[in-house]
């Protein structure tokens, strides 16, 4: 049998029409992801071009460009460096083992990929991480010297907000490149024989040897130089009590951090001997002795200085530490001129009391912002698909030469409430817009318990826009629509519809958007883009748009803000005022940092947390600086953002102004009529009570003891949050005249639920930055604190909220009001220092259970020391809590409550000194019915909070029943 031997194998050649149609698929994806990338760059110019900002995007776009390209070469090019090296320098005639020829035979093939692979792999990693930091840098570039020095190193505080987070992120940068150069090296050398294992010995070639030598000298003077400017990092390094270097830091942590830097930089040294002679054992031993001299130095030593040392004579070490943290801290958060003054008030109502203070209980707001908002909506709203922000806001407007507080809202759209009518057409083209301002008085109320309006009605009219060329639409606000698309030529019929009444019997009015308020889509390339944008067929097909079209998006104010000015915190409360005839919303932007030396770190998210904003979201949350750096404000219908360099000698905007230059217009250009809308920012209002509450002394001894330490209240009404501060124009003890404040209240830091809820402090600051174009106000910012003496107890709020409950009077009251299936709703609890005392304040407001919902105001709760009165209007309660004459006049002074306002109405209690004693002239079988039916409210509501139902059912048929028996007694 013969065979015949096989032929070699054959290969069928690649099909080049496959070949061509993969390649062209290829070039196509490409081109198509290519084109999405620049849509979204091109379209994001366009919105920064038309606002005038595109030197912010044109900033950003080149320093993330150049700080990738930076950070890809310092990783490369050493990872590269270190490949080449141990490959070029390797043993070429060593005799491997087997299993390393097994891996070179794996390896090989993919050398030369690897070899290029490898550092652009971490490369690019690098170059991502170091355009995340190009901030830090610019910052450091652009730094300015602060004036300040820090108390330890004598430095200018400049170098720990500019230069030192950037000398962090770079031996950061630094040191992972040496590691993966060090460990790239360990893995070629190992590889290609330059290191070898075996027979308990480990032998390292000469040239493989002076590569890790070198590098690991690198890494440990990188560490030298690291432990060294750990030193300057204990200054802004929270410690058990304080921010700052302690005792213990002072006198042991940066003598052992300087130790250990100098005792780093020699084993460098130690290391680059060993390249050159060859011997391991020195820069070995020398890397053991550190480690051992770090645990001795830097734990053991300071541990002993603090429990031995320090913790038996807290105060005598501490002490001038601490005044360091004192005067740091106050400077960092503005809190440093705080003007105190003692408060011994007075607990007692009498006669005439309120004389002194008559133009503060004038002014008290009695309508709450947090609880109108659905009245508003009803009586203003006009039609489903317009709406109102609830919590509303607080301004002042002066009507008739004096300043009125006003709660105040735009009129929104809703589109949600289109129902079936939604489309996109109709979305896009014909809602596009909300119309107009509502504003009501604060201190005043109708006779049947509705806001007094300022400002009102489609089309809108009132005191504030009557002598104005006013311009009512609001294109841009805190509800509007993703986007629209608005403007036409000249002559074009309107689509957009204005407001729901037309002229001559029309069902509508329509207009066409004439602004400058977005990128123009009229040509087919950007409507191409946008509509990649939104992806959305219909930017590109409808017949709506045209030549003239502008696209209107990013419309939030705190959203376009935030866009153009990257580096500010915004304030979380922005607000519509009508300024020389527009709608403009005016926001606050901060200026922060966490690298002040010596001052205290605070939880900005938990700082401004309270019933108003219970989930803030804020991009720096620890921080121990701050400045209301910039005022900003948005036209609500071009949406223009003009930004004002409010406090123009912080250090941190003077930076930034020089990396985004001609972004920010000086204070002198702001007008008198938006300079008297400007307020004292909330949030930053928040902060500083949050520091007061410890920082208020000013003694290391008081500080360290925590013997005066108090808290901000949690709110009365929903106490599961802090209570808020609020705005109101009053008058404090030591001012001339009243002015548009903001205030809150402070009692006893406690551990747990053991709490006492009464006032230790009162702070105010002076909110009205004036009217003088381009001048602020002189006593704007002024912070006033109050310090109640501890000689008469002064009830918090959290007593006067339980004493309004408890109080039998009350109680009847109150469950007078809630029958026919009304709700009860309990006002802001207002505290004021008047009458030589704090007078509290709560609107009380009922709404129906069901169905439509208007709060009306039905009721006021005034407390005064123990004494507490409840009457139909402001006025009536105040002469009743001071002998039937408070010698002041309320905002609701001359409103007669109509029947129907206060169902049920009976003759109102007198004042009372908070025990459960019925009023004069009770009857004894109406007495003990009272008294019943507290017990037996006491009772339903412990069964409610223990989840019994039935027990509450069951107290809560005897309380009706109580409650029918009162009513026929006061008819007999």
């Amino acid at each position: 049998m013969t065979s015949t031997p096989a032929g070699p194998a054959t290969s069928t050649p690649p099909n080049p029409v496959r070949r061509t149609i993969a390649i062209t698929v290829g070039v196509l994806v490409v081109l198509v992801i290519a084109f999405f990338a620049f849509a979204g760059l091109y379209t994001d110019w366009q919105w920064y071009r038309q606002l005038g900002f595109d030197g912010v995007l044109v900033t950003q776009w080149t320093a993330r460009v150049v700080m990738f390209l930076v950070g890809f070469a310092a990783m490369a090019l050493p990872v590269f460096a270190a490949i080449q090296l141990a490959y070029r320098l390797r043993p070429v005639y060593a005799r491997l083992s087997s299993q390393l020829d097994h891996y070179q035979e794996v390896v090989e093939p993919l050398r030369r990929l690897a070899m290029w692979g490898i550092p652009v792999f971490f490369g690019f990693f690098a170059g991502f991480a170091a355009s995340a930091q190009w901030e830090t840098v610019w910052l450091w570039a652009n730094g300015v010297s602060t004036g300040q020095k820090d108390p330890q190193f004598g430095l200018d505080t400049g170098f720990y907000l500019f230069q030192m987070p950037f000398y962090s992120v770079v031996l950061g940068f630094a040191s992972a490149v040496l590691l993966i150069c060090l460990l790239v090296t360990v893995v070629v050398s190992y590889l290609y024989g330059s290191v070898r294992v075996g027979q308990r010995e480990l032998r390292i070639s000469k040239a493989a040897r002076i590569q890790l030598a070198i590098v690991a000298a690198l890494y440990l003077a990188v560490q030298a130089v690291s432990l060294w400017l750990d030193q300057y990092k204990t200054l802004t390094t929270q410690g058990e009590r304080f921010t700052g270097a302690s005792y213990v830091d002072v006198n042991a942590v940066i003598p052992g951090l300087a130790i250990l830097s100098v005792a780093a930089a020699i084993v460098a040294a130690l290391f680059i001997v060993t390249a050159i002679i060859g011997r391991w054992r020195f820069p070995l031993i020398g890397t053991a002795l550190l480690i051992v001299s770090s645990l001795v130095v830097g734990v053991a030593y300071p541990w002993a200085v603090s429990q031995f040392q320090v913790a038996p004579n807290l105060e005598t070490y501490e002490a001038p530490y601490v005044e360091r943290n004192l005067e740091a801290t106050k400077f960092a958060y503005g809190i440093d001129g705080l003007e105190k003054t003692p408060y011994e008030a007075v607990t007692t109502a009498e006669q005439g009391q309120l004389r002194a203070d008559a133009d503060t209980t004038a002014s008290i707001r009695i309508m709450d912002p947090a609880i109108i908002g659905p009245t508003v909506r009803q009586l203003e709203q006009y039609r489903s698909y317009y709406q109102f922000q609830n919590p509303l806001d607080v301004d002042r407007y002066e009507i008739d030469g004096k300043t009125q507080d006003a709660v105040v809202s735009v009129r929104e759209l809703n589109l949600d409430q289109l129902g079936t009518a939604q489309s996109w057409y109709n979305n896009t083209l014909v809602y596009t817009h909300g119309y107009g301002v509502v504003a009501a008085k604060g201190n005043e109320r109708t006779d049947d318990g509705n806001p007094v309006f300022l400002e009102r009605g489609i089309p809108t009219a009132g005191d504030l826009t009557q002598n104005e060329e006013y311009e009512p639409r609001i294109y841009f606000g805190e509800s509007s629509p993703p986007y629209s698309i608005v403007g036409a030529p000249e002559g074009s019929d309107p689509v957009e519809l204005d407001y729901p009444r037309g002229e001559d019997g029309a069902d509508q009015t329509r207009t066409t958007f004439a602004g400058d308020g977005g990128p123009n889509i009229g040509n087919p390339f950007n409507r191409l883009l946008y509509a990649l944008k939104f992806q959305s067929t219909d930017i590109l097909f409808s017949d709506g748009i045209n030549e003239k079209s502008q696209i209107l998006y990013d419309r939030n104010p705190r959203d376009r803000v935030q866009k153009v000015a990257p580096y500010l915190e915004l304030d979380s409360d922005p607000y519509p005022s009508v300024v020389d005839g527009r709608v403009v919303w005016i926001i606050d932007g901060y200026t922060l940092s966490n690298n002040y030396p010596y001052s205290s770190i605070v939880s900005l998210r938990d700082a401004i947390s309270d019933t108003t904003n219970t989930q803030p979201r804020v991009a720096l949350d620890d921080v121990n600086y701050i400045r209301n750096s910039v005022k900003a404000t948005v036209d609500a219908y071009d949406g223009s953002v003009t930004l004002y360099a409010w406090d123009d000698q912080d250090p941190l905007l003077k930076a930034w102004q020089k990396i985004y230059p001609s972004t920010l217009k000086p204070v002198s250009e702001m007008s008198g009529d938006l300079m008297s809308h400007v307020r004292y920012p909330t949030d930053l209002f928040k902060v500083q009570r949050a520091m007061l509450g410890t920082y208020h002394v000013d003694d290391a001894q008081s500080f360290i003891r925590r013997d005066n330490a108090w808290r901000t209240p949690q709110d009365p009404v929903t106490p599961a949050n802090l209570q808020p501060p609020y705005y109101l124009t009053m008058q404090m003890p030591g001012q001339d005249q009243p002015s548009f404040s903001m205030f809150t209240s402070f009692i006893p830091a406690s551990v747990g639920e053991d709490e006492r809820n009464v006032l230790l402090g009162y702070l105010a600051v002076d909110s009205n930055a004036g009217s003088e174009a381009g001048k602020k106000g002189e006593d704007y910012g002024t912070l006033r604190m109050l310090e109640i003496g501890a000689d008469v107890s002064v009830p918090g709020p959290g007593q006067v909220q339980n004493e309004f409950r408890s109080n039998a009077s009350v109680a009847r009251e109150v469950n007078l009001l809630q029958q026919g299936q009304s709700d009860v709703l309990n006002g802001n609890l207002l505290t004021l220092p008047v009458g030589g005392g704090l007078l509290y304040v709560q609107p009380v407001f009922v709404q129906a259970s069901s169905g439509t919902q208007l709060p009306q105001l039905r009721k006021i709760l005034v407390s005064f020391g123990k004494q507490v009165a409840f009457e139909d209007t402001l006025q009536q309660a105040l002469d009743k809590l001071f002998g039937g004459d408070s010698g002041a006049t309320a905002g609701d002074d001359g409103t007669t409550p109509t029947p129907s306002a206060t169902p049920g109405a009976t003759p109102s209690p007198e004042p009372t000194d908070g025990t459960s004693t019925p009023p004069a002239g009770v009857g004894d079988e109406t007495a003990r019915l009272l008294q019943e039916a507290r017990e037996v409210m006491l009772a339903r509501d412990d069964a409610m909070q223990k989840g019994d139902w039935a027990a509450y059912g069951e107290q809560d048929e005897r309380l009706t029943n109580i409650i029918d028996r009162l009513i026929q007694l006061d008819g007999e």
